[in-house]
């Protein structure tokens, strides 16, 4: 497989991947980090980062809109949940160290 082929693919994987998570709005950022490591908001920072990485001018508000489809802000008030005092400690436990 060509580079650019490569290139391709992996963006399509990772526009279905953002889709997927705007769908899933009753996923939980903080299930997401508890049982695999990351979020959408990991996901923005990634974003953000190759941005930077390539000389593009994007800032981390930018970055989050383009993962969740609308202002981060706008997300929360509609979605995001209180976290249990379970999720919590898991994520205590578990806690990336990036």
């Amino acid at each position: 497989m060509d580079d650019q082929t490569k290139t391709e693919l992996e963006a399509a994987a990772f526009r279905r991947l953002v889709s997927h998570l705007r769908e899933r709005t009753d996923v939980q950022n903080i299930d997401m980090m508890n049982l695999a490591g990351f979020c959408r908001n990991c996901l923005s920072n990634w974003y953000l980062d190759a941005a930077e990485a390539k000389g593009v001018e994007l800032d981390k508000a930018a970055a989050r809109e383009m993962v969740y489809g609308m202002p981060y802000d706008e997300w929360k008030a509609k979605h995001q949940l209180e976290a249990s005092d379970e999720q919590k400690a898991a994520f205590e436990l578990n806690k990336p160290s990036h």
